[in-house]
Order: structure tokens, then sequence, then C-alpha cells
């Protein structure tokens, strides 16, 4: 059964630039399984070495966690929409060790100077 695969930006080279793909299969992991077939290689971009996903991967099953929905065991049905979301990390720590985003303050924990602010 076909479901729609929506892929990330940095993973679209991977299926000639396309946002979305259909890719068919009973489960989550047969989803995917079917996306390294259309798409060799797709694979090396999701799982370790151990065959595992990534952690820094995360799958969503119509909006949903597959972590809490079964894992890659969780079945999809025709017209499902499975999102395949990177993680994304940033920030700077501080002295204490808690993350803090970068840009605003920065300068003020490095003891360089802020930049100006932009004029619009």
């Amino acid at each position: 059964m076909a479901v729609k695969v929506r892929i990330p930006t940095p993973l679209r080279r991977h299926t000639g630039d396309k946002a979305e793909v259909a890719a068919e299969g009973a489960t989550i992991k047969e989803v995917l399984e079917h996306l390294d077939r259309q798409f060799p290689g797709f694979r090396q971009a999701l799982y370790d070495q151990d065959g595992t996903l990534k952690r820094f991967i995360n799958v969503y099953l119509n909006d949903e966690d597959i972590r809490y929905i079964g894992g890659e065991s969780a079945p999809v049905t025709a017209g499902n929409v499975v999102s395949i979301v990177p993680a994304i990390a940033g920030g700077i720590r501080s002295q204490g060790g808690a993350c803090i985003p970068c840009a605003p303050i920065h300068g003020a924990l490095s003891g360089a100077p802020s930049p100006p602010k932009r004029s619009r």
C-alpha cells in the first residue's frame, strides 16, 4: 500500500531533490526498506552500522512519533504520511553547563562585544 514520505532537505540528495516520494510497505520498516530500493544508499543516511535508526533521526507516522506507537513495527495503511525529521541541536554551553541559544548572548558569555543590531 502506498504512503507519502516527506524527505527533509539534507536527505533530498538521495531522492533527486524530491521533497515527497511514494513508498510501499505494511510497516514503517518496510516503507524505509522500499525507499532504499528506490533510492540506493538512502538506508545509510538513516541507520547505524548495527541496523538501528540513528539516534538523531526521528520518524513520524501521521504526526505521531513512531517511538510511541510501535517503532519500526508500527503498521501503515494507504494514504498515511511518514515524515523523516533529523534532530536539530544548537546553542552553546555556559560555564554552568546549560545549553543557551547562541546569537543574542554569545558576546556576553565569551567576553567579546555583541554584534551591533541591524537597522531595517
